[in-house]
């Protein structure tokens, strides 16, 4: 029981086959109370149940400061402290750089990039006053790669955002024991890729992959309850690559 009484909030994670539901499922199964954070505040409810009881699922916009004061204010009350951040919430657009516009590149960076900080800047002070916390923030093999299967140079540009300013908390939050670390997830078959894969382009994808498979939702999940548990104790400011040999480097 690697989250016995800790408790965590996870953004994105009403999705029934999505990286964030798996998250939420691995942390239930360790121990912890589980806050699901969601757009959609039925869904949120609905996934929060199905972990058990002891679980919460709120609504809120994660581009929104207000909603997201409000959320985590909720869940301290409810439970008197936030151990871990979960910053899943993202999403993405396949487009070509001529074709981004303006309210493109807004609504792709506001979700990954501005959703990330303001979550965060949201829990730190809890995180501090407890001298203890582990934000996990979820980037892309696309940011280190230069583009991805799906996402366009704007996504790509968020998730490189998502490195940054990960690396720059963890460096002013660590003197507070708040540890902050990145997921890189490669592909990973969730309810959207596979939609978007045909079988040909999935066994291209796949003979570029050392291990020979796509990745699971587990996967991810599995990496962020090791950077969530006191397992990685003594790790700040990584990136963890999750991406069955995509990209070495």
């Amino acid at each position: 029981m690697l989250l016995q009484g800790k408790v965590a909030i996870i953004t994105g994670a009403a999705s029934a086959r999505g990286i964030g539901r798996a998250t939420a499922m691995a942390f239930a199964e360790h121990g912890a109370r589980v806050v699901i954070l969601d757009l959609d505040a039925s869904a949120a409810r609905d996934a929060a149940a199905a972990l058990g009881e002891g679980h919460l699922g709120l609504s809120a916009n994660v581009t929104d400061e207000l909603q997201v004061q409000r959320a985590v204010a909720t869940v301290i009350e409810q439970f008197g402290r936030i151990d871990v951040l979960i910053n899943n919430a993202g999403i993405t657009q396949p487009l070509k750089t001529l074709d981004i516009r303006g309210a493109d590149y807004d609504k792709v960076l506001d979700v990954s990039l501005r959703g990330t900080l303001l979550m965060s800047q949201a829990v730190i002070p809890s995180m501090r006053a407890q001298s203890s916390g582990s934000i996990v923030c979820m980037s892309s093999v696309s940011a280190q790669r230069g583009g991805g299967i799906f996402g366009g140079p704007h996504y790509s540009a968020a998730k490189a955002g998502v490195l940054g300013l990960a690396r720059a908390m963890a460096r002013e939050l660590g003197p507070d024991n708040v540890r902050v670390n990145s997921i890189a997830p490669g592909l990973i078959h969730t309810d959207i890729t596979g939609g978007l894969m045909q079988d040909e382009r999935r066994h291209a994808i796949i003979e570029g992959i050392p291990l020979g498979r796509l990745g699971q939702a587990q996967d991810v999940a599995n990496a962020a309850l090791f950077l969530a548990s006191d397992l990685s104790s003594y790790l700040t400011g990584i990136t963890l690559d999750v991406n069955g040999g995509m990209l070495i480097h």
